[in-house]
């Protein structure tokens, strides 16, 4: 069965070279893909040395939290994160300050994951969500590392093919020493999936640890500045908006600012590599508009283009109202507690799969759905028309985020447990 996968990902990766070489977002970092690390890397002589893999950069946020708190309590640790993305290499490098070393994941190859974990010898290899890849956790295993699943999830509607992979290249889940999961239907997916009884969880979801509730001093009032937003006027915020989505938003913007003088409107597209198209849209659609990076000499424009990596929580700061993208397309949602977080209201369409535990937090607690772009103007139209009922469910929605966290610490109490404790021998296990 290894042999089967092996041959498939081999064949896979042969075929899909082109690309890799060329994709903007993974043609760097090959080297390191294929597990060659430069050997001044310096992983310390502390133990433990803990690994933890986030897709891309949104992912990694959801990591920092348990960083913080591994490091609180294993000060002598040596914490390696590893990202797919470009994106992720540089929000990992400029924010995590907690990481010791950042480098690219291992294509899930056996040749590149046996060389990462020879590389970076870890004590324990942390994935994240479905990063269920089996050449690096075969490999890892066998090197005698222990391994986590955290803010576990599996789509029930993929359990049936979960279900055929593992019978065609054997379970990885059986070498999975702890499964961290998000929720008690999660935890029972892990189990329907082969996982065993003792190794499972449900301890919640450590992204709502590592929402930002209050960002540095200072720093809202600077970038309304730097984005040209007249102090006191109402703003209209599109978040993580995708492909499909913005020509809809602009328009409701369009018709909300011949309601609701001095309305501005910031977009933040969930990748800024797209910030030109939506550009673009808005001066088809007749709107003046601008780029973040412009700075303050670019003046004041009806429609701001958030182009920058790291600064949405404190956009959102600047909002009166938020609606977030990934919602009115067929991409699962995006996170809609960043917003809630800094006490806005928050409006998100009808496509939340990826993110029903957010809905369930939200709904009824300064989050609203709506069904279409004509329904969110009407929404958003009543809603700015008052802005007592705007304050009132901007507080109702930053504390329902309150109430949820807890989950980095359940999380890293069941990581260090399954860890050989301080002066134990080599492969000892301890128990979850």
């Amino acid at each position: 069965m290894q042999l089967l996968y092996a041959i498939a990902t081999i064949a896979i990766f042969l075929l899909g070279l082109p690309v890799l070489l060329t994709h903007p977002k993974l043609r760097h970092g090959i080297a390191q893909r294929l597990g060659f690390y430069a050997r001044s890397i310096d992983l310390g002589t502390g133990r433990p040395r803990i690994w933890l893999h986030g897709a891309s950069a949104g992912d990694l946020l959801s990591l920092q939290p348990m960083m913080k708190e591994l490091k609180a309590r294993r000060p002598g640790c040596c914490i390696v994160v590893s990202t797919i993305t470009n994106s992720g290499q540089e929000m990992a490098r400029r924010m995590l300050a907690e990481a010791d070393v950042v480098v690219y994941a291992p294509y899930d190859l056996p040749g590149a994951t046996a060389r990462a974990v020879r590389a970076l010898r870890p004590d324990l290899l942390v994935l994240e969500y479905t990063e269920i890849w089996p050449g690096l956790i075969r490999a890892a295993h066998r090197a005698g590392a222990r391994i986590a699943l955290t803010n576990g999830r599996f789509n029930p509607a993929k359990l049936r093919s979960y279900r055929l992979l593992f019978a065609l290249v054997g379970n990885p889940l059986r070498a999975i020493d702890c499964f961290l999961m998000r929720s008690d239907e999660e935890a029972e997916r892990a189990l329907l999936l082969g996982a065993a009884p003792d190794r499972v969880w449900a301890t919640g979801n450590t992204k709502f640890d590592a929402l930002i509730f209050d960002p540095p001093p200072g720093r809202e009032e600077a970038l309304r500045v730097e984005m040209g937003l007249d102090p006191g006027a109402p703003v209209f915020m599109a978040g993580s908006t995708h492909e499909g989505e913005e020509e809809h938003l602009l328009e409701v913007y369009r018709r909300l600012a011949e309601r609701h003088a001095g309305l501005r409107m910031v977009v933040a597209p969930r990748y800024v590599e797209r910030a030109g198209r939506v550009m673009a849209m808005a001066a088809e659609a007749g709107l003046g508009v601008r780029l973040r990076s412009a700075g303050a000499a670019a003046g004041r424009a009806p429609v701001v283009v958030l182009d920058t990596i790291g600064e949405l929580a404190a956009a959102y700061r600047l909002a009166s109202l938020v609606f977030v993208g990934g919602s009115f397309v067929t991409r699962g949602g995006q996170n809609v507690l960043e917003p809630a977080a800094q006490g806005r209201p928050v409006l998100f369409g009808p496509h939340m799969e990826n993110f029903k535990d957010s809905v369930q937090v939200l709904q009824g607690r300064g989050g609203l759905q709506v069904g279409t772009p004509e329904q969110l103007f009407r929404v958003a139209d009543e809603l700015l028309s008052r802005p007592d009922q705007l304050a009132e469910l901007g507080t109702l929605a930053r504390r329902a985020v309150t109430a949820i966290r807890g989950a980095s610490a359940r999380n890293v109490d069941h990581m260090l447990a399954v860890l050989p404790r301080e002066g134990a021998a080599p492969g000892s296990v301890v128990p979850c």
